[in-house]
């Protein structure tokens, strides 16, 4: 039972990772295009942004590779939530 806890906190810190990530590079983008300093923006963003994933994936995971993959698995159902959420409500064109 342990274990299964683990597992699930693991999950949840890369859901929470995930979203920062995603959101994070939503919200640049959303700032760069309008700024001067378009590439300065998205170099500080992903330094940033992979620095606290890095980061944040080896203090949860250490060296099991179960929780790296729970922690993969979190990271990408939060890419797949960030994307939906994140979508423009443009009207598509079909032909």
């Amino acid at each position: 039972m342990s274990e299964l806890l683990s597992l699930v906190t693991v999950l949840l810190v890369g859901i929470v990772l995930g979203t920062l990530f995603f959101g994070g590079l939503w919200w640049t983008v959303r700032r760069a295009v309008s700024s001067r300093w378009v590439a300065l923006w998205f170099i500080t963003s992903l330094v940033v942004r992979m620095g606290t994933v890095l980061v944040g994936f080896y203090l949860a995971c250490g060296s099991n590779w179960q929780r790296w993959l729970a922690a993969i698995l979190g990271f990408s159902l939060a890419r797949l939530t960030v994307t939906r959420l994140t979508q423009s409500s443009a009207p598509t064109i079909s032909m």
